[in-house]
C-alpha cells in the first residue's frame, strides 16, 4: 500500500497522480479563497472575465469546468454579490456580456495573491524552469486528449 492509501500500482499511474494533485490543489485553493467568500470555480470565472470581458456563458462554463446550467446559477450569485455585472448585447438581447465590477476587481486582486501563495507551496521544491516545464507538459497532455476526442479517436 502506498502513502496515498491506494495500491502501489494505482498510485504510480500518471492519471492517478494528476488527479491527486488536482484534488489537493482544489482543496488548498478553496481553503485559501474562503477568506474572500469565493470558491475555486468562481475564481476561474472571475479570472476568465478579467482576461476577456464579455465571454459567453458556455465559454465561462468550460473555463470553470462546470455545465452551462451550473454556470448560469454561479453567474447569478456573483452578480447578486456585486462582483460582476451582465448586460445585454445591443445587437442581440439574448447574449449577455459579463464584466467585473470595481468590487469584483478588488476581490479578484486579493484572490490572486492568495492563489499565488498556494501555487508557491505547490512548486516550493521546484526550480522556476521545472515549474514552467511542468505547466507546459500538463498543457500538452490536455491538448493531446482534446485533439484525440475531437478526431473521434478513442483510447481502446
Amino acid at each position: 500500500m502506498s502513502t496515498t492509501g491506494a495500491p502501489e500500482n494505482v498510485a504510480k499511474r500518471l492519471g492517478y497522480a494528476m488527479k491527486r494533485v488536482q484534488h489537493a490543489l482544489r482543496m488548498s485553493m478553496d481553503e485559501a479563497l474562503r477568506a474572500t467568500g469565493i470558491t475555486a470555480p468562481q475564481y476561474a470565472i472571475l479570472c476568465s472575465v478579467e482576461a476577456e470581458a464579455g465571454l459567453s456563458n458556455a465559454r465561462l462554463a468550460r473555463a470553470a469546468f462546470v455545465t452551462p446550467q451550473t454556470m448560469q446559477g454561479m453567474l447569478a450569485n456573483l452578480e447578486r454579490d456585486g462582483v460582476l455585472v451582465r448586460h445585454a448585447d445591443p445587437a442581440n438581447a439574448r447574449v449577455l456580456h459579463t464584466e467585473l465590477t470595481s468590487h469584483g476587481r478588488v476581490l479578484l486582486a486579493d484572490a490572486h495573491r492568495l492563489v499565488a501563495k498556494v501555487e508557491d507551496v505547490l512548486t516550493k521544491t521546484f526550480e522556476t524552469e521545472e515549474a514552467d516545464r511542468l505547466a507546459t507538459l500538463l498543457t500538452t497532455c490536455a491538448e493531446n486528449l482534446r485533439a484525440d476526442r475531437a478526431s473521434g479517436g478513442s483510447v481502446d
